[in-house]
């Protein structure tokens, strides 16, 4: 009997699998929010150099009433509209720039210098950020982006450290000590006494994440018959969707990024409590073995879903069997144009936290026609196509002038719901793809190359201080370069998920069997069977 046809035999889809599920895919929602918050923790509102402390008489000058905005022009040079410049100031004040209109006068042969006394930031939209608070402006404004580029290296290590321990430790011991890790970093974020400080905690969250993602996808799929898991995998990303939006909600309602930090951190503490209660995967435990403890664990769950006599009847001779393989540089690409176009949604000119309710919403039709084509299509064309499609959206959006923000925001959109929907597919695609015995390494090497990307996409936004629309340029094409790679891929519609490394000798996938077979050799060099 494969684990499969077992599954079926205990309820199938039955009370169990919807309880698990809901228990491993709530958290998502504020996984998501952990990942996407710097676009209003990290937001840069309009700021000029600080005026300083002064009288009037200083400078032999009659006090006037003036408002600050009129006095600001004797300090700080403007633009053709009106606007202060925001780096720079005179190195001495202009006063007679008071009495002239400002679209005439000249400044351009005036001295100026890098603001002296600090900043004066806008804080209509956000009462505090880590750049108003840090000053990440000016010369110091790439350290916004390094920010973000850190919690990406966090969950690349998640993925790399974390993955590997899972097929050693198990899925839930490696789960439950990511939530505990998380709430802990995460809460300790929102009290950061320095910049440096929360770059180092943000790492830790990054790591965390990373392990919560890998092992609750697989101890979710894990339990799931071979129909429904689709289904219950576009579940899963439809409440990362949700977390998009919520977090807005949230940003929008404090206004404030250590409140923020709070409100999306504190609740992991109580994931974390019910998490002990979420079954060891019986896969894992039947391949490590320690079948009498997946006996146990498979009797539970035909106890919940009311099928005890057929839990009862079964025995230790379940084995199951399968292998196949993922090429790493369609979750690179994927992860790459997502991150570009998510992470810096100041861009399109338009309030972020109605752009980050509207494309958290895309995701929604985007990942439900994912889903139903994976099912009736395949998973091969689906990726192609989810690859390929935004990809050219994203190019065509390079060409777009500034000035047509609608135009701009909707490819943008459109670009980033069909790569959200990708991340649905791959993220399905790779569990298929590897078998149980090094299925959290394989999804832990896939992980790394989706951070190797999301570290990258937050960096390539410097290159618009060289020419409009490069990064755009740059963030279209790895998508559509992957898009082809993808048509090259297996086929794993309405397969079991494979178990076991042996599946390779199999007559049926002569095909596929070098290329698998080297794969594993790199992947696990003391496999010496091969």
């Amino acid at each position: 009997m494969g684990f499969s046809d077992l599954m079926d035999s205990v309820g199938g889809l039955g009370r169990f699998q919807f309880i698990n599920s809901a228990l491993l895919i709530i958290p998502s929602i504020i996984m998501a929010s952990h990942t996407l918050m710097q676009n209003f923790s990290a937001a840069v509102p309009d700021h000029h150099c600080r005026i300083p402390n002064f009288t009037m008489s200083n400078w032999n000058i009659t006090p006037l009433a003036l408002d600050g905005q009129t006095l600001l022009k004797a300090f700080v040079p403007h633009d053709g509209k009106n606007k202060p410049s925001r780096c720079l100031q005179f190195t001495e004040p202009q006063w007679h720039l008071l009495f002239l209109n400002q679209s005439v006068a000249n400044t351009s042969g005036l001295q100026t210098e890098p603001c002296r006394y600090g900043w004066t930031y806008n804080k209509k939209e956000f009462n505090e950020t880590i750049v108003t608070e840090w000053d990440l402006v000016c010369d110091l404004r790439h350290l916004k982006q390094m920010s973000q580029t850190v919690y990406m290296g966090g969950i690349l290590a998640g993925a790399i450290i974390l993955g590997g321990l899972s097929d050693k430790f198990g899925r839930r011991r490696i789960l439950i000590f990511s939530y505990l890790k998380l709430a802990v970093s995460g809460t300790c974020t929102a009290f950061s006494p320095s910049f440096s400080v929360f770059c180092i905690l943000r790492f830790v969250t990054g790591m965390a994440i990373s392990g919560i993602i890998l092992n609750a996808v697989s101890l979710n799929l894990e339990w799931i018959p071979i129909k429904s898991r689709t289904i219950m995998g576009a579940m899963n990303s439809f409440s990362s969707s949700t977390g998009q939006i919520a977090l807005a909600g949230f940003a929008y309602v404090t206004r404030d990024w250590r409140t923020l930090q709070l409100v999306i951190s504190v609740p992991i503490f109580f994931f974390f409590f019910y998490s002990w209660w979420i079954p060891e995967s019986a896969r894992w435990l039947i391949i490590n073995k320690k079948p009498d403890e997946a006996l146990k664990q498979i009797r539970r769950v035909a106890r919940i879903n009311g099928h005890v006599k057929e839990g009862e009847a079964i025995t230790l001779e379940v084995r199951i069997s399968g292998f196949t393989i993922l090429n790493f540089f369609t979750m690179c690409a994927t992860s790459f144009g997502f991150y570009g176009l998510v992470m810096d949604l100041q861009r399109f000119g338009v309030s972020v936290f109605l752009v980050q309710v509207i494309f958290g919403a895309i995701d929604f039709p985007a990942k439900a026609l994912c889903a139903f084509s994976m099912m009736f299509i395949g998973r091969r064309v689906t990726q192609a196509v989810l690859l390929l499609v935004p990809g050219l959206l994203i190019l065509a959006n390079a060409f777009v002038p500034y000035e047509l923000q609608t135009l701009r925001t909707t490819l943008a959109v459109l670009g980033k719901g069909m790569l959200g929907a990708s991340f649905t597919c791959i993220y399905m695609y790779t569990l298929e793809l590897y078998p149980t015995v090094i299925r959290q390494t394989g999804m832990g090497f896939g992980s790394t190359m989706a951070r190797v990307g999301s570290m990258t996409a937050p960096m390539v936004t410097m290159l618009e201080d060289y020419l409009y629309g490069l990064p755009l340029m740059v963030y279209g094409t790895l998508p559509v370069i992957a898009g082809v790679i993808a048509v090259f891929l297996p086929e794993t519609l309405n397969m079991p998920l494979p178990e076991t490394i042996d599946y390779v000798e199999s007559p049926k996938d002569k095909g596929r069997r070098r290329h698998i077979i080297l794969y594993v050799q790199w992947i696990d060099p003391c496999y010496c069977r091969f």
